[in-house]
C-alpha cells in the first residue's frame, strides 16, 4: 500500500473520529480504509487507534503519529504548489461556515467579485450560528463573532462591527422610548442565550469610557440572530445587534435605534481556522479575500 495515501487515511479518520465517515470523505470504499489502517499499524508496530462498535479512541502513540503525519503532508502539499502555483488559479472545493447575517449582508452579496477573481474555486457556504467542529465536519474555515476558546485553532480578528439599540415602533409605543440607560428598568429585552450554558447575554451599553451592563426582564429567549431579529420586530422588546444586519429593517421603519448616546461595543469578528497546517491556495485566497472585504466593510 502506499505509505503517504496510508497517513492521509490515518488523519481523517482521526480528525472525523469515525472509519464510515473518512470513507465517505475521500470517496473510498471501508475495506480500504480499514486495511489502511492495519497496514500502518502493522508497518509501524504499534496500536495507532482504539476501536468499539461506535467510538474511534487515539492512543499516545497514535498521537504522536498523526502530528508527525500533519507535518509530512502539509510539507508534501506545499512542495507541489511551489513552482506552479502562479501559474494556474487556485481550484478546488472549499468549506466556509458563518452566521446567517453575514453571509446575507456581506459575504454574499461580494461573491460576484470573488469568483470573478477565482472562477476555478467551489464554495461551499454553511450559515449557523452555533459551534462548528472544523476537523469533525470538514470545514476548512469559519467566520464567527466571537473568538473560540479551542486552542487547536487560529483565530484572527478581521473586523470591528459597529452594533446599536433598537426597538419596534409597536414595542416603544406600549413601553415608552428610554432617554438614557437609567430609564430601563421598566423595559424589557429579547433574551439571547447560549447553546452552551443556556444563559441569557445581558445588553452592554459604553458610557463615559466604562462599560455597563443591564439585565433584563424577558419574555421571550432564542438562540438565533435571525430570530432575534425577528422577535423585536414583533414588539417582544429590545435587542442588541450590529448595525449591518438590522439595517434593511432600519430603513423600512420596522425598527429604530435607540439609545444612541451609550451604544454597545462594537461586535468582533473573527476567521478561524486549524493552525501549523499549509493552507492550501483556494483556502488562503479565500481567506485573504475575506480580510480585505471586511477592512473595507467595517471603515465605511
Amino acid at each position: 500500500m502506499d505509505q503517504i495515501q496510508a497517513m492521509r487515511i490515518f488523519t481523517r479518520i482521526v480528525e472525523l473520529g469515525s472509519f464510515s465517515r473518512a470513507a465517505e470523505r475521500l470517496q473510498l470504499p471501508r475495506a480500504t480504509v480499514s486495511n489502511a489502517l492495519k497496514w500502518l499499524e502493522q508497518r509501524l508496530g504499534v496500536r495507532l487507534l482504539l476501536r468499539t462498535t461506535r467510538q474511534v479512541h487515539i492512543t499516545a502513540e497514535g498521537t504522536l503519529y498523526y502530528q508527525h503525519c500533519l507535518q509530512l503532508l502539509d510539507a508534501l502539499e506545499e512542495a507541489d504548489t511551489l513552482f506552479h502555483q502562479h501559474k494556474q488559479q487556485p481550484a478546488g472545493k472549499v468549506r466556509i461556515d458563518m452566521p446567517h447575517s453575514l453571509a446575507r449582508e456581506i459575504v454574499i452579496p461580494a461573491l460576484a467579485d470573488f469568483y470573478q477573481r477565482y472562477p476555478e474555486i467551489e464554495l461551499a457556504l454553511g450559515a449557523n450560528d452555533t459551534h462548528v467542529d472544523l476537523l469533525r465536519e470538514g470545514v476548512d474555515c469559519v467566520l464567527r463573532a466571537w473568538e473560540t476558546e479551542d486552542d487547536t485553532l487560529v483565530a484572527r480578528l478581521i473586523a470591528q462591527m459597529p452594533q446599536l439599540t433598537c426597538a419596534s415602533p409597536a414595542y416603544l409605543q406600549a413601553f415608552g422610548t428610554p432617554q438614557s440607560i437609567d430609564d430601563l428598568q421598566h423595559h424589557q429585552a429579547v433574551g439571547y442565550f447560549s447553546l452552551v450554558n443556556n444563559r441569557n447575554y445581558p445588553l452592554e451599553f459604553c458610557r463615559n469610557g466604562k462599560l455597563e451592563l443591564r439585565e433584563l426582564p424577558s419574555k421571550l429567549s432564542v438562540s438565533g440572530a435571525d430570530a432575534y431579529t425577528s422577535a423585536c420586530r414583533a414588539g417582544m422588546g429590545l435587542i442588541q445587534a450590529s448595525r449591518y444586519s438590522v439595517a434593511p429593517w432600519l430603513q423600512t421603519g420596522e425598527m429604530v435605534e435607540v439609545l444612541a448616546a451609550t451604544p454597545p461595543p462594537p461586535m468582533p469578528i473573527y476567521i478561524m481556522y486549524p493552525p501549523g497546517r499549509f493552507l492550501a491556495p483556494r483556502v488562503r485566497v479565500l481567506i485573504d479575500w475575506l480580510i480585505t472585504l471586511f477592512d473595507g466593510y467595517h471603515q465605511r
